[in-house]
């Protein structure tokens, strides 16, 4: 099915409005940077003042890019999720990627205690929970695909990562009951999500990681449209069904799994972004969805990066409380207008 005129118009209102939202996202904060001296400062330019440059490059480009990365790759995920089950209810950590994340930072954060000082320190820095997290949510993966080799039914496979989700999830609640206050605090903030913390080189590493699987996600644009007349209709038509099943999963935990390491576990986008773009595409082309989920997504993560900085003050709200209370209202105000889901 082509892009229609209409489809294409809007197209490039979402990539013009992704690029001014950006702007804006660098140029607000508890220090205003004017519009005019950001695009000096991207066009390596002298700017007014030499803290503007250190606030632009140090911390306010990195956080933007993090955002469109968490963006787009939350977006994608919860795209694969719904099309793969079918269902609307479905989003990047209903295989259990993000309890898995969650296990793995709870051992490290809950359980140094245990460990000698030096590697204690090791694995409470940024890299150590980026590991730990990682690890959590390769385990679950792995546990997933090994069933998903068992199992025909792709509803059994949701039920089990919903499973290991609970099963992590209990683990991690037994180490909170146990812990300090202190330790608790830093795994509740952790839980929050955040992504202004990174550098450059773990935006680089998130950066490959994300890209790896946009391309695996690209590659399956075809067999999405085909599942979405059911299993055997895809198979009908020569989709080599368990194959394009795993390379589903692989790049939804590659992109969930990678993201919750860099920046923890961010609620709303995955579930949410996929309705809002067959919404406003009134289409399920997935050519046309990938596209405009992508730009959504991360249209909606600089909105809320935005608003989470409270412009004007030295504030900065829990990204995961604003991408919920923000979306959510966005989403019903949307299927209620179109009159459809």
């Amino acid at each position: 099915m082509p892009i229609t005129k209409k489809q294409s118009f809007l197209f490039l209102l979402l990539l013009i409005a992704t690029v001014v939202l950006f702007m804006v996202n660098v140029s607000l904060g508890s220090v205003s940077i004017p519009l005019q001296e950001v695009v000096y400062g991207l066009l390596s330019k002298p700017m007014g003042k030499e803290s503007w440059e250190v606030i632009l490059w140090d911390f306010r480009i990195p956080k933007a890019i993090t955002a469109v990365l968490v963006g787009i790759g939350l977006a994608m995920s919860g795209l694969l999720m719904q099309t793969l089950f079918r269902n609307p209810l479905a989003g990047p950590y209903v295989l259990g990627l993000s309890s898995g994340a969650s296990f793995g930072v709870a051992c490290i954060i809950l359980g140094t205690g245990f460990l000698p000082l030096s590697i204690s320190a090791f694995f409470l820095s940024n890299y150590g929970l980026v590991l730990a997290s990682s690890l959590g949510s390769f385990l679950v993966l792995l546990a997933v695909l090994l069933v998903a080799q068992k199992l025909k039914d792709t509803m059994a496979i949701l039920i089990v990562g919903l499973m290991f989700g609970s099963f992590t999830s209990a683990i991690v609640s037994v180490l909170s009951y146990f812990t300090s206050a202190e330790k608790l605090q830093k795994f509740t903030f952790w839980s929050m999500g955040s992504i202004s913390n990174l550098s450059w080189n773990e935006i680089a590493l998130l950066t490959l990681f994300v890209i790896v699987g946009i391309s695996i996600s690209f590659f399956v644009i075809k067999p999405l449209n085909a599942l979405l007349l059911g299993e055997k209709y895809a198979q009908s038509i020569g989709i080599n069904y368990k194959k394009t099943r795993i390379l589903i999963i692989i790049a939804t935990s590659i992109l969930a799994g990678s993201i919750t390491a860099f920046a923890g576990p961010i609620a709303f986008i995955g579930l949410a972004v996929p309705h809002m773009a067959k919404l406003v595409f009134q289409t399920s082309n997935h050519f046309v969805l990938f596209w405009s989920t992508l730009l959504l997504g991360a249209i909606v993560m600089l909105c809320c990066d935005t608003i989470a900085q409270v412009p004007g003050n030295d504030i900065t709200l829990p990204i995961n409380a604003i991408t919920s209370v923000i979306g959510a209202p966005i989403v019903i105000w949307l299927l209620v207008r179109k009159k459809r889901f």
